[in-house]
């Protein structure tokens, strides 16, 4: 290994942390010895012994820092650089690139509910950011990542693959704001800028934009960024926009509803916020087939996208969510096609714009663009959950196995919680034929969760399990409440070789309008039902090529992995 990565990988797993505090501690504990044990005639054998174990325990904590990290989870093994990235900063980012992270701002304000302020601070500052010419801005869900994690800023620009990192705090008092912001060059580690503000909360927009003209002003030398510009909102709709926003990433139902909340007194106060619109639809997307029948759900999010564009066609995530209800109410690709990429013109660097797009063409059988998108969403957000975790199913509908396992372990690091759902790293682990391996991470995710998840099902009827199979499937049916979406069903049952009631939830599927339902065309679990002219009807209709779809996966899995199975 070359010396500057050994010990910038130190560095990384802090073993030099963990080195000046335990030499300190065991300093402490040999001065304790020494002084207190004679006055106790205590053996003077008592004394060698704490300083023996002490210097022989100095090697073990360095070892035991580098395998393994403290984190809210618990103790878990330290993630391991991905093989060909440099661990130091210096080498992960070209010299002449241009790069960025905002991280959320810390809140010191008293009482309670403040922390949707940092983060909305951040990211008015990260899309400001986002918008200049050659500068490439870590995506929000993964600058946020580091969120209440004691991380330091060298590991940060790792991980996120950056030059720089804007770090900041805030505190409310009233009408009144103090914000404090720092640019630091984290190759060198040195401060470019910082700066506290104070200001009358009816100021936030114009404070926003000041940070921003600093940070870009005190790159410009090195960057050459223009100007940025800004509009100007009404003050209390957007400090209501702001809590709704903190809500809509929660992934519970709660939480989802009272974000709907809060964007409609925002649009009261402003009925032109465009962004509010794009939140509205943000949220009943989220709300769909996970709590919602896709009809409902949908239609509002169509409402609320065609709201915001016929406000400001710029919003580009409202572009995408209009698309996402052509794909899924109207079955209509081709129409759906054209407003991802209108979403993907406006903001080729944003998450949804690559996500969305990645998942329609993989769905149709379009394998190379399908790869080419989400391999641009995971430089964009390369420490969201939310990307990893999808990265690993799609790798996996296309035999990429090399490439699923990896972003499926990285999900796993990112979050062991499983907030986002089911760990579809099990899924490939069966796919795989290491059933132990995804019985427990299944097992684990209810656990968290308190749901039975429909791969753990899937998992039993594949080891010919086949009454726990039906066991759990009727637990997953039953922690979903009012809905599940027929395809997810189904998924069991063409596994248990119950062909009729597959057919038949994928035809309820096809009439609820589950989003999901492009799927099943490169799905491994659905090859079974290929030859069924009604599963290729039910393909058909909803505006997919079968052969096509059929034929996605077929070509990379043996090239790519020719002793796993065929998916």
């Amino acid at each position: 290994m070359d010396p500057r990565n050994f010990f910038a990988e130190l560095k990384r797993r802090r073993v030099y942390s963990v080195a000046v505090t335990y030499a300190v501690v065991g300093w402490l504990l040999i001065q304790v010895a020494t002084q207190v044990f004679p006055p106790f005639e205590i053996p003077n054998w008592a004394e060698r012994l704490v300083i023996v174990v002490v210097i022989v325990g100095f090697p073990i904590a360095l070892v035991f820092a580098w395998i393994y990290d403290f984190t809210r989870h618990g103790l878990v093994r330290t993630e391991e650089a991905e093989p060909g990235q440099a661990s130091e900063v210096a080498q992960s980012v070209s010299p002449a690139e241009k790069s960025i992270a905002v991280l959320p701002f810390k809140d010191l304000s008293t009482g309670t509910d403040r922390d949707y302020l940092g983060e909305g601070i951040a990211e008015e500052i990260l899309t400001a950011l986002s918008k200049v010419d050659n500068l490439r801005v870590a995506a929000r869900r993964s600058s946020f990542w580091f969120k209440d994690r004691d991380a330091e800023l060298s590991e940060v620009a790792s991980k996120l693959n950056v030059h720089h990192v804007v770090e900041g705090s805030i505190r409310r008092d009233g009408n009144r704001i103090r914000v404090t912001a720092e640019l630091t060059e984290c190759c060198e580690g040195f401060t470019l800028w910082s700066e506290t503000f104070e200001r009358e909360f009816q100021g936030i927009f114009a404070l926003q934009d000041e940070i921003t003209r600093a940070i870009v002003d005190a790159l410009k030398l090195k960057l050459k960024i223009g100007p940025v510009t800004a509009r100007p909102r009404d003050s209390e709709a957007y400090d209501l926009y702001l809590q709704g926003l903190f809500l809509s990433d929660k992934s519970t139902e709660e939480a989802l509803r009272k974000s709907l909340d809060f964007f409609g007194r925002a649009l009261d106060k402003d009925p032109r916020f465009a962004r509010a619109w794009t939140s509205i639809a943000k949220s009943w997307l989220w709300l769909a087939d996970a709590h919602v029948k896709p009809v409902e759900a949908y239609s509002k999010v169509r409402e609320a996208a065609l709201n915001a564009i016929n406000i400001d066609d710029g919003e580009a995530e409202a572009h995408v969510y209009l698309a996402e209800t052509k794909r899924i109410l109207d079955w209509d690709l081709r129409g759906a096609e054209a407003e991802y990429l209108r979403a993907f013109e406006i903001d080729p660097n944003s998450t949804p714009s690559n996500y969305f797009i990645a998942a329609f063409y993989a769905a149709v059988g379009e394998r190379d663009k399908a790869l080419t998108y989400l391999r641009r969403t995971a430089k964009i957000d390369p420490a969201s959950l939310w990307v990893s975790n999808f990265a690993c199913e799609i790798y996996r509908y296309f035999g990429l196995i090399d490439e699923a396992i990896a972003a499926g372990e990285r999900a796993l690091q990112l979050d062991p919680t499983f907030a986002y759902g089911e760990p579809l790293l099990a899924a490939l682990y069966r796919e795989l034929g290491r059933f132990d391996e995804a019985i427990a991470l299944y097992e684990k995710s209810q656990s968290i969760s308190g749901r039975a998840p429909f791969g753990l099902a899937i998992t039993y009827a594949k080891m010919n399990r086949r009454k726990q199979a039906i066991e759990i499937l009727k637990a997953a049916c039953a922690s979903r409440g009012s809905y599940t979406p027929g395809d997810a069903i189904a998924h069991v049952h063409v596994v248990l070789e119950e062909h009729e009631d597959a057919i038949r939830e994928l035809q309820r599927a096809y009439e609820e309008h589950s989003s999901s339902l492009h799927f099943i065309g490169i799905a491994p679990e659905f090859a079974a039902l290929r030859p069924d002219k009604r599963f290729i009807s039910i393909v058909k209709q909803t505006g997919l090529e079968p052969e096509k779809v059929f034929a996605a996966s077929l070509p990379a899995t043996t090239a790519s992995h020719p002793s796993g199975p065929r998916v």
